[in-house]
């Protein structure tokens, strides 16, 4: 019987470090060749799993021709892989130490490798990034608009109606992505007919939570961030929180869930009963972004309209 292999990679700008356990560590210039190369080596290996931390998009390409080639790769929140170093007692920080730890997360951890977004939802995620910096090059710029002095203001002004074409035009390309896909328009059309679920939500939800309608309720709920948390120990009963998960998912869904807490009828009779119970107001706002990912997470599932969801709980 061969032994298990465990392969991680800390990627960054210039370098690759790669650490195989149990023995091998090395590192590479990160160019096109060098990722061909890696992939040849560690194909010879056969890995049990290889795993990378998501480092903005620079792991992308060494990724993709990863899982092209057929090998078991997992990009995993870089949060998650610095507790499990402080908790194993590694505090030093280096790129090819990050890689060693990588390695033994792998080991121990095992994280599933899931399915790689393929080139159109890569593409959807780089335009909902580029709208994330555009309202907040906006918002700064506004903000700066109310100090600044005359000389100054024709200029920001100028700046302001700039950004906002662009935004107008980044809308209308995520807009026209979306359209341009058979399966991601279905997909739309069944998000966009809940109350209180507009096209920046729904487009965040297909690009940057790929696993709706494949997970059970807890799962999904657990991989955005809004299933609530123990915090027990012996007798003390803790307060529950949210916490983790995918942040820029849970902040879109946020703004969803105030918006179907005001016209969605599910969602406002569920949060108008937990007011009386007593539950704080961004408390019940949480549980019901956590009902309508439930409620996403079904319709996507089992392919049900909005009609029908709205009969089951009425």
């Amino acid at each position: 019987m061969s032994p298990l292999v465990f392969v991680g990679i800390d990627v960054s700008q210039r370098r690759l470090d790669i650490a195989v356990r149990p023995s091998a560590s090395y590192s590479i210039t990160h160019d096109e060749s060098a990722i061909a190369t890696v992939v040849e080596q560690l194909h010879t290996l056969s890995p049990t799993l290889i795993v990378l931390a998501a480092t903005g998009g620079m792991e992308i390409p060494l990724t993709s021709a990863l899982a092209t080639a057929g090998l078991p790769v997992v990009v995993v929140n870089p949060r998650q892989v610095r507790d499990f170093a402080k908790a194993s007692g590694r505090l030093a920080k280096t790129d090819a130490l990050d890689a060693q730890v990588l390695a033994q997360f792998a080991e121990v951890m095992r994280p599933h490798p899931r399915p790689l977004p393929d080139a159109e939802t890569r593409a959807l995620a780089a335009l909902l990034t580029r709208r994330r910096q555009l309202v907040e090059m906006l918002t700064a710029e506004k903000n700066r608009l109310l100090s600044a002095s005359l000389p100054i203001r024709k200029r920001v002004r100028a700046h302001i109606a700039w950004l906002e074409r662009e935004l107008t035009r980044t809308n209308t390309e995520l807009s026209e992505a979306i359209r341009q896909s058979a399966v991601w328009r279905e997909k739309d059309d069944l998000r966009q007919s809940v109350p209180g679920v507009g096209p920046v939500l729904t487009a965040t939800l297909l690009a940057s939570l790929p696993e709706l309608g494949t997970l059970t309720h807890k799962q999904i709920a657990a991989l955005v961030g809004v299933a609530p948390l123990n915090r027990d120990s012996g007798t003390l009963r803790g307060r529950r929180t949210v916490w983790g998960g995918r942040a820029q998912v849970r902040a879109v869904l946020y703004m969803g869930a105030i918006v179907a807490a005001r016209f969605n009828p599910v969602i406002r009779a569920f949060y108008q009963r937990l007011q009386p119970a007593g539950k704080a107001k961004k408390v019940a706002l949480t549980a019901c972004m956590h009902k309508l990912l439930t409620i996403l997470n079904a319709m996507l599932k089992h392919r049900t309209p909005w009609r029908e969801v709205e009969a089951h709980h009425a």
